[in-house]
């Protein structure tokens, strides 16, 4: 990678930060918080901290970003992702566990919503592509981690201490590699809207923060990571019960990964090329209908097909809504605009295992995924009501249509 080409850069930095991130939590976090002498609760606990700490911060480094520029955000955003796994390494009860989280979740929680912001102001065309290209960077650390994390805690299965030492060393080398490569990332000269003062930063937030169109494209977005979620947490129990072993739980789960990142650099030339608002609406709809499937199915070949089905429909989605957003964003605020989003999508990503669980617990799995059916049922809904109702906005044109 060289200083030329930001774009290739970022994405490699966002294939080791993403890794470096995800091998901290899978599998190492719950084992880890069980080796502390955490019960249920606070795995949970520690768990949904560095979610909490996405949701706080997402939208603050959005703005810090239109302040400051980009590139300085995610050279922060590199220093968390460098620092942080040193942290894990002197812990010794669940307490320190949740403040090494919760400062490791900053790192995402900017990294994120500002890297997408830099790739959508490197490109104004092809920009759904480009954000797909840089998501499938990101999904392959993701996919990637739970493996290499496990191999090595299992190599240490008599040691265990010793084990999650190994993994969070090797969590702290992705996360100097991606640190290293941010801070190669050139200056914000091309093309790209640099660092302005204070009030112009709020008020672009205030323009996207007012913006119906920016909200509820990001309403639409939370809404299918809130039915991911509860995929995500129930569809493992769900099969168990009806008697799938845990191999076929992996493979169910692994299918959806390997979906997303195969499909989303096309999905978003797809909406480049024949409109985001469609392909939202399809999406949001279809995998309304997957959900409802998930709820009636219990054999191996209509769960794989439903979950390749529903990792479709977040990738059919996701790689609109993002460029949709940037589209209707002033170059000025595409960091407080992607900071919205980020927000807002981790809000949708947390409550749904959480509101799926109560609905679980009183009706059953089936029930839970129909809530997470009615859920994306209803945002389909509004974004086709709103999307219907409003001219365009001046300062926001809507390219693409």
């Amino acid at each position: 990678m060289t200083k030329q080409n930001p774009f290739a850069l970022l994405c490699t930095a966002g294939l080791f930060a993403i890794f470096s991130s995800t091998i901290s939590k899978s599998p190492a976090l719950p084992l880890f918080a069980a080796h502390l002498g955490a019960g249920p609760s606070g795995v949970g606990m520690v768990a949904s901290v560095s979610a909490l700490t996405g949701i706080l911060a997402s939208i603050p480094a959005g703005i810090l970003a239109d302040r400051f520029g980009r590139r300085r955000l995610l050279a922060v955003s590199g220093f968390v992702f460098a620092t942080a796994p040193l942290l894990y390494l002197v812990v010794e009860n669940i307490w320190q566990l949740a403040l090494v989280r919760f400062y490791h979740g900053f790192a995402t929680a900017i990294f994120i919503p500002v890297a997408m912001a830099f790739v959508a102001g490197l490109h104004e065309t092809g920009r759904g592509e480009k954000i797909g290209w840089f998501s499938t960077s990101t999904l392959l650390g993701r996919f990637a981690a739970p493996v290499a994390g496990g191999a090595v805690i299992g190599a240490y299965v008599y040691a265990p201490a010793l084990g999650f030492r190994g993994v969070y060393i090797l969590c702290g080398i992705a996360g100097l590699i991606a640190l290293a490569l941010l801070l190669r990332l050139p200056a914000e000269d091309t093309g790209q809207a640099g660092p302005h003062d204070w009030s112009r930063a709020f008020a672009e937030f205030r323009a996207a923060a007012s913006n119906r169109l920016i909200l509820v494209t990001a309403a639409a977005e939370a809404s299918i990571l809130f039915a991911y979620g509860t995929f995500e947490t129930f569809l493992p129990l769900h099969a168990l019960k009806e008697g799938h072993s845990a191999y076929i739980v992996g493979l169910l789960l692994s299918s959806q990964v390997i979906t997303l990142a195969l499909t989303k650099p096309v999905m978003g030339r797809f909406s480049d090329r024949h409109g985001r608002k469609p392909q939202i609406i399809a999406g949001t709809l279809a995998g309304a209908l997957c959900l409802l499937g998930f709820s009636v199915s219990i054999g191996l070949l209509p769960l794989l097909s439903l979950s390749v089905m529903f990792g479709l429909c977040i990738s059919v989605v996701t790689s609109a809504t993002s460029a949709y957003i940037a589209d209707l964003s002033r170059k000025e605020g595409l960091g407080s605009s992607m900071g919205i989003l980020g927000s807002v999508m981790d809000i949708g990503h947390t409550t749904g295992p959480l509101a799926a669980g109560f609905i679980a617990a009183a009706f059953g799995f089936g029930a839970a995924f129909m809530g997470a059916a009615a859920v994306l049922g209803l945002a389909c809904a509004s974004f086709t009501v709103v999307m219907a109702t409003s001219p365009n906005v001046a300062g926001f044109p809507l390219s693409r249509e």
